[in-house]
């Protein structure tokens, strides 16, 4: 059954979509301004959406409005080189210490993946999308989902190993 997104329905989405973006942009600051930016896009109208499809509905709309500021970003001059992205997150409270700079470190890695491969693996892996709701949510075929989903997590394992050395 349909149900209308509003204010008082975004907040259950809010943690699944800002993991998503930090894999996207790599910063915590990019990553809470872009969810931001979507929650206004999507509220910016009346959308009735599935109850159970909301999910996959936000998160495209999370990945539209990613291109888009990329997009953006690109046709603006620039006027000076930008400093290097830190990939630190914040850590929540009661994490033992080893465990929040292993998560850094995963998010890092997975920023620094391509695009195509990014993506995959931020609405599989970190999101938590199942393979047809990642497919369906990217628009791509679900064999492409688990041909660039094995290709980034293969990078990754590459990264891990680099890093343990």
């Amino acid at each position: 059954m349909p149900q209308t997104l509003t204010p008082e329905t975004l907040p259950a989405h809010i943690d699944s979509l800002t993991r998503a973006a930090r894999a996207m942009t790599g910063s915590r600051e990019d990553a809470d301004d872009l969810v931001q930016d979507t929650f206004l896009r999507v509220l910016a109208r009346e959308r009735a959406v599935d109850a159970e499809a909301a999910g996959a509905y936000l998160h495209q709309a999370l990945r539209n409005q990613y291109v888009s500021s990329l997009r953006r970003r690109d046709r603006r001059p620039r006027t000076a080189p930008l400093e290097s992205e830190d990939f630190r997150l914040v850590a929540p409270p009661g994490r033992e210490p080893s465990s929040v700079v292993a998560t850094r470190e995963v998010i890092g890695a997975i920023a620094s993946l391509p695009a195509d491969q990014r993506n995959v693996v931020a609405a599989v892996d970190v999101a938590g999308f199942g393979y047809k709701e990642a497919a369906a949510s990217l628009r791509i075929p679900l064999g492409t989902v688990m041909s660039r989903l094995s290709r980034g997590r293969a990078r990754l394992a590459v990264y891990s190993a680099a890093a343990a050395a």
